[in-house]
């Protein structure tokens, strides 16, 4: 079964358990209110909650938002697009991601959020990113080599990426977060001869 079709089958697990609901939801984040919408029951799967890596990601950015000043930021399946959000709340020049389903109510909660002076902007010449960051991405091992074509694909050397995800044995996380990225790292920036 292939990554994306794994993906729909939680989708419809997901939504087979709830009715169409939404809920919004008030996250206040190191002095930074967030307005998130969560849209169940409308085939968003996955991306229709905020997760709790995403909660501990921004938080984590948060101690160091110095850092993230200007810095060009992608967030692979933004699902609801908190994190991202909140990265450019920090000053990142964000670029959410998700699949086509899950772009509109991304596209509600980053209208919902908007500063009253707006977001920033900052034109990219390049695809490489200064970071990218991902919330609980890492759950189904079939897409494993699909992430990390995507990572070869946005990195370069200094980039740096941060994952956070409930550690699940089921979903081999941990041989994601613990081997495969390692490996990666160490082929992909080796010094060429």
């Amino acid at each position: 079964m292939s990554g994306f079709q794994t993906y729909k089958s939680y989708v419809v697990a997901l939504n087979n358990f709830s009715k169409l609901v939404q809920e919004r939801f008030v996250y206040n984040l190191s002095g930074h209110e967030l307005r998130i919408k969560q849209l169940f029951g409308a085939n968003l799967g996955v991306a229709a909650p905020v997760w709790e890596a995403a909660i501990h990601l921004s938080n984590y950015l948060a101690e160091r938002s110095a850092e993230l000043k200007g810095k060009r930021v992608i967030e692979l399946g933004s699902g609801t697009g908190l994190l991202g959000i909140f990265a450019a709340r920090l000053g990142a020049v964000v670029t959410l991601t998700d699949l086509p389903v899950a772009l509109p109510p991304i596209s509600a909660n980053v209208g919902a959020n908007t500063p009253s002076g707006g977001w920033p902007s900052l034109p990219v010449s390049c695809l490489y990113w200064d970071l990218v960051l991902g919330a609980d991405i890492i759950y189904i091992p079939e897409t494993f080599p699909l992430l990390i074509e995507t990572l070869v694909h946005l990195c370069r050397s200094g980039t740096v990426v941060f994952f956070c995800s409930k550690m699940r044995k089921e979903h081999r996380t941990h041989i994601f977060m613990r081997i495969i990225l390692k490996e990666v790292h160490s082929k992909r920036f080796e010094p060429q001869s």
